[in-house]
């Protein structure tokens, strides 16, 4: 008896994926709507370029005025929005699904706050060395390993309160709170050259970032991309609850780990070059479900649509203001926060999950 229309599907490196017409719809329309905003945002600025000449220019076909302005400038700063904000859409995504939770999200659940310390540790204790290799290559290190740290104690403590409810966001809180401490401690002792490199981190922007940071992100979403891949199926089991995946003979406890690493492995790496961004991954995941129509967060719509909403809001920084350019961190926070509030009072009342 026919239950439908058969919804086809691919196969990759013996993984199975459902290619169901809504979804593909979402992520073409998404990705479109990203690489325009890309190409109108690369041509933003004081040298102004119009979309039509943006697009000769990476066809091999600009003037060398256009080409200095643009691979110099402002292609490194759309592409990492766009891999940023990729990265954190699917953190987000991971993140929530795994913990069946639609509050819980890494940088709310200390991740950022981790980062922040590693970060700023390295800057006061480099000093004036800070401005060059040890700045580099130190502080987006420091800040991936704060941020594992922080996630590890966090989860540590949810394996003992659960993640039910709004467990994981008090925890994340008091946590972030603990780590925020410290991490002004190390301004107040810091100099005033020192605080204002750290300050200029901790706004979470992607202003004055280079090809060096766009490699490195690109790098750590290509290295969780295959293991996603394979994990994909786990976690669509894992969302019909602990219980029913072991009696479906899935490892749950080895398999939310590994989930948990790749979403904190994005969030970390992220984090690192472009530091604290808020809020993209709480919300993101929320959209693509929305937009999608699918049970839980989709891994490939979160990615395409966080990568579009991470480049607007960084249009939106350089050009509210201008010439003033105001943190990306603070666009996405202006909007990310009221989706936060109107999360809590929805799952107080029971709507989500």
């Amino acid at each position: 008896m026919s239950t439908g229309p058969r919804v086809p599907a691919v196969r990759f490196l013996g993984v199975s994926a459902r290619l169901r017409p809504r979804h593909l719809t979402v992520i073409a329309l998404a990705t479109l709507a990203a690489l325009t905003v890309a190409v109108i945002s690369a041509g933003v600025g004081d040298y102004h370029i119009p979309p039509a000449r943006v697009v000769a220019v990476l066809l091999g076909r600009g003037d060398p005025m256009e080409e200095l302005v643009l691979t110099t400038i402002r292609l490194p700063r759309v592409l990492l929005g766009l891999i940023v904000g990729a990265a954190l859409g699917v953190s987000g995504a991971v993140t929530q699904a795994t913990a069946r939770n639609a509050l819980a999200s890494p940088d709310l659940l200390g991740v950022s706050a981790g980062a922040g310390v590693g970060a700023v540790t390295v800057i006061v204790i480099g000093g004036p060395a800070g401005s060059g290799l040890l700045r580099s290559i130190g502080v987006p290190a420091a800040a991936l390993a704060g941020a594992t740290l922080a996630a590890a104690a966090v989860l540590l403590v949810l394996r003992t309160t659960g993640t039910d409810g709004l467990r994981p966001l008090l925890v994340g809180v008091g946590v972030s709170a603990f780590l925020s401490g410290i991490v002004s401690w190390l301004m107040v002792a810091a100099t005033i050259d020192d605080a204002a490199r750290a300050t200029v981190w901790l706004t979470g922007t992607l202003n004055g970032r280079s090809w060096p940071e766009v490699w490195s992100s690109a790098a750590a979403l290509a290295v969780v991309t295959l293991p996603l891949a394979v994990l994909a199926p786990r976690l669509l089991t894992l969302r019909l609850g602990v219980d029913v995946a072991r009696g479906l003979g899935l490892a749950t406890g080895r398999t939310r780990t590994m989930l948990l690493l790749t979403a904190v492995i994005l969030a970390g790496a992220t984090t690192a070059v472009a530091g604290p961004i808020g809020f993209v991954a709480l919300v993101v995941p929320h959209l693509a479900r929305l937009a999608t129509g699918a049970a839980g967060p989709p891994l490939a719509a979160s990615a395409v649509i966080g990568a579009l909403l991470l480049v607007s809001a960084d249009l939106v920084a350089r050009t509210a203001f201008a010439p003033i350019q105001i943190p990306t961190g603070a666009v996405t926070a202006f909007v990310g926060a009221p989706f936060l509030i109107w999360l809590i009072v929805r799952n107080r009342r029971g709507v989500l999950s």
